[in-house]
């Protein structure tokens, strides 16, 4: 997932850890899960209707021809030096973290992500940088209702930094941020978050945001491997730098049970001289962190669309064909 703390985190604190790749850098466990906007189902794409891209400021300008925001792109392929037929390697990359959208203007994602006020003034925040349909490589401008600015940061922890140590026994811990946008959004729904989870091994998990900054994906087929950890979990969740901050969600009831933080390597290099994804037999790699939703839950006010949500059952092996169901049900992977 790639180094996403090394700037914040003791020489001695990085010396720790060998295997770590300290990073947004994430990677593909068993087969590839990632799925475009347009390939998941109805219920998916409702979910995905909260998660927003994190761009930087000069990356997003208004055009006075069109009337729209237009979006700095390149492809994946040229960006990350991919060989040829590497998935996505054609499609439109830009954003450099994920975020949820758990209240009427607060966004959750990763401490790292937006780590001051000054990086908060620098950011804007884009909903609907999807691929609509096959062919398509991914938005190059959308609507100005679409982009909202960082007006402040709500609360953010990240474990490593100058008074936030790792827990006792730990070198590892929580990374989280809300921050508040510049007004209330419109048109996109709030995330419920899991106020009171019990995250074990084995539970199913999915996770909906940008890896390596492309259009929107759902990745599901992954569970917890280890819960025991304080403030965060880890997962085999196929996930990439540019995840960091996505909305992890329990399949069982659609809600957030937290926030992709950090993971294993994203690219490997060939003896071609380009680069391919890493990959990992299933239970291989070192998983994927994800900040528990426990830690956030208790800043984040609580939403009248919390009480009253559309919940679903899962029909198919990827929880991707959801059908509605009563009285309580859900989604799941």
């Amino acid at each position: 997932m790639k180094n996403l703390m090394k700037a914040t985190l003791s020489i001695a604190a990085i010396v720790a850890l060998p295997v770590l790749s300290f990073s947004a850098g994430k990677s593909i466990y068993g087969s590839d899960d990632r799925l475009n906007y347009y390939e998941a189902s109805a219920g998916m794409q409702t979910l995905a209707d909260s998660v927003v891209s994190f761009w930087k400021s000069y990356k997003v300008t208004e055009n006075a021809a069109t009337g729209k925001m237009d979006l700095t792109v390149r492809t994946l392929g040229d960006a990350k030096n991919l060989c040829p037929g590497q998935k996505f390697r054609d499609e439109n990359v830009g954003a450099f973290c994920s975020g949820s959208l758990v209240g009427e203007d607060i966004v959750m994602t990763a401490g790292h992500c937006v780590k001051t006020e000054t990086d908060c003034a620098a950011t804007k925040l884009v909903f609907g940088f999807k691929v609509g349909k096959a062919g398509e490589a991914g938005a190059s401008s959308v609507a100005k209702s679409e982009v909202y600015s960082c007006s402040s940061i709500v609360k953010r922890y990240l474990v490593g930094e100058p008074g936030s140590p790792a827990p006792a026994g730990q070198t590892l811990g929580a990374d989280y941020a809300l921050i508040k946008l510049d007004r209330k959004v419109t048109g996109h729904k709030v995330a419920a978050v899991n106020r009171n989870p019990t995250t074990k091994k084995g539970d199913k998990l999915f996770v909906i945001g940008h890896p390596s900054g492309l259009p929107l994906k759902v990745a599901g087929g992954a569970v917890v491997r280890d819960a025991s950890k304080i403030g965060y979990f880890i997962a085999d969740l196929d996930t990439f730098g540019g995840n960091s901050g996505s909305a992890v969600f329990n399949a069982s009831n659609n809600k957030i049970e937290g926030i992709l933080v950090r993971g294993d390597n994203d690219y490997i290099s060939t003896p071609a001289g380009c680069n391919s994804v890493a990959t990992f037999e299933q239970t291989g790699g070192r998983g994927e962190d994800v900040t528990k939703i426990a830690v956030v839950s208790p800043d984040i006010p609580k939403m009248e669309s919390e009480k009253d949500s559309t919940e679903y059952t899962n029909v198919d092996s990827k929880g991707l064909t959801p059908v509605k169901a009563a009285p309580k049900t859900t989604i799941g992977f």
